[in-house]
């Protein structure tokens, strides 16, 4: 499972059960998808805010930069791009490995809207 987490969503990111205990912890995670309006609408981790990678050039002074992001998308590779432009842009970031498939695969809770 770990060997196909980092297939999708590279070295040097986060584990679903990871993210979700930093997310539950004293002093949680920016948490930022990074997916398409119509993709956040049909599911999304509660916590999340919404900048699809498109926007995210220009939306940047919307993040905070005293506390660590954590970018998520379906699959781990347009939130892999963001960790890297984000990282160049000063933030902390990691990247959420294997992005929202990942997530529900380990039984994790989202919010799903009709």
């Amino acid at each position: 499972m770990q060997a196909f987490l980092r297939m999708l969503g590279g070295a040097g990111g986060i584990t679903p059960a990871e993210a979700n205990a930093k997310l539950n912890s004293d002093n949680p995670p920016f948490l930022l998808d990074v997916r398409e309006q119509s993709e956040f609408r049909m599911m999304h981790i509660t916590q999340a805010k919404l900048i699809p990678l498109s926007e995210l050039g220009r939306r940047m002074g919307e993040l905070p930069k005293d506390r660590e992001i954590v970018c998520v998308c379906q699959s781990g590779s347009r939130s892999g791009a963001a960790t890297r432009q984000l990282s160049q842009a000063g933030y902390t970031v990691l990247n959420l490995n294997g992005g929202m498939m990942a997530w529900q695969m380990a039984g994790l809770p989202v919010k799903r809207t009709k």
